[in-house]
């Protein structure tokens, strides 16, 4: 087993929002993925900075995240994915503004 974290963690612990050690505290021994789908928004948020400077540091903390184990997307992803995204559907909210995360969900019930 390990710990997957969402692309929040990513950005908190950049900008220091997110306290480091009490990061680590909780993930322990166990081994800590990021998400193909946190690449792809971590990589958004680097290419629509304006200011070249924080653009910078965003592009060497996104090979820092990189770096990390990648869960990428299976055909039990999708499995997982199509499940979660219907039963967001059948509690009366839409899936839409939340796909993003239900892929990471998803990724996280796929890896155990």
């Amino acid at each position: 087993m390990g710990m997957i974290f969402d692309s929040c963690v990513w950005v908190g612990l950049s900008s220091n929002q997110v306290d480091a050690q009490a990061v680590i505290e909780a993930a322990g021994d166990q081994p800590v993925f990021t998400s193909a789908i946190s690449i792809g928004e971590l990589s958004f948020g680097v290419h629509a900075c304006a200011d070249a400077t924080v653009r910078s540091m965003g592009a060497a903390f996104l090979r820092q995240v990189e770096s990390r184990p990648v869960l990428e997307i299976s055909r039990h992803t999708a499995a997982a994915f199509g499940l979660l995204a219907a039963a967001v559907k059948q509690s009366g909210r839409s899936p839409r503004p939340r796909c993003n995360d239900l892929w990471i969900a998803a990724q996280a019930i796929e890896n155990g």
